[in-house]
């Protein structure tokens, strides 16, 4: 067993309400250990075996089966956390806001290159693998990209974003159990 972190997709946005009890509870009658979640905007730790992909489709199949609705899931290790927090692709300024878009996979060069392009004097995107930062000046509800921005390029439900200062705690968390 490894500890595994599933960033849920859009989870308790909208009408997308989700207790995370439930969502230990469905990761739990999948026969994953030490499950709990992290504030609640779908972030699950867990331990597991198998691969990753393994365990995302395993997951959202589980909790779309549950909740009724799409809930497109996106794995990473503790180390891959750690490493993506320390890759600091440009400088952060006081007022700036930083995410990271989590992917399934790498995009193609091109797509990758689609992705950059999006940038602008406000956003910022640096492509990482399958990890993508996002620099706000700002706040990141002034962003001048949305949705379908991203899913122009990748497809629907292909992606989701974290801010950087919620993984750095999420991180420091797992670091202390």
């Amino acid at each position: 067993m490894s500890t595994r972190v599933g960033f849920l997709r859009a989870v308790n946005v909208g009408r997308r309400r989700v207790a995370m009890s439930r969502v230990v509870a469905v990761c739990e009658g999948l026969g994953y250990e030490d499950v709990w979640t992290y504030v609640n905007s779908g972030n699950v730790v867990l331990d597991a075996t198998g691969a990753r992909a393994a365990v995302e489709r395993a997951v959202q199949a589980a909790l779309e089966e549950e909740l009724g609705f799409e809930c497109s899931t996106f794995v990473r290790t503790p180390a891959q956390l750690r490493a993506v927090l320390e890759d600091r692709p440009f400088e952060v300024a006081d007022g700036d806001t930083h995410f990271v878009t989590f992917l399934r996979s790498a995009p193609s060069a091109a797509d990758g290159a689609a992705l950059e392009a999006l940038s602008n004097e406000f956003d910022t995107i640096v492509v990482r693998g399958s990890d993508v930062h996002w620099r706000m000046r700002g706040k990141s509800t002034d962003s001048r990209l949305v949705t379908r921005d991203w899913e122009r390029i990748l497809g629907p439900a292909s992606s989701t974003s974290r801010n950087v200062t919620m993984l750095t705690r999420l991180v420091a968390k797992i670091d202390d159990r």
